[in-house]
């Protein structure tokens, strides 16, 4: 399975800006668009990973269940 998003790219005179619709905080910006969408595939990752270490810190010590989540678009 695999979940898409969209990205946007801006063109502006350094070059583009770039982020990701659906996922506030996952935004870049790069010389050319060919760098630009390299910039953003790590900007997602990075947020990703900054979002679970932020949860697993407000979850520390809490009962909660962890299940996988599926979303089929």
């Amino acid at each position: 399975m695999q979940v898409q998003f969209t990205a946007v790219f801006r063109k502006v005179p350094e070059g583009y800006i770039a982020f990701i619709e659906e996922l506030p905080g996952a935004n870049t910006q790069g010389a050319a668009l060919d760098e630009a969408r390299a910039n953003l595939k790590e900007a997602v990752a990075l947020v990703l990973e900054a979002n679970r270490i932020l949860a697993e810190e407000d979850l520390q010590g809490a009962e909660v269940i962890r299940e996988a989540f599926s979303l089929v678009a």
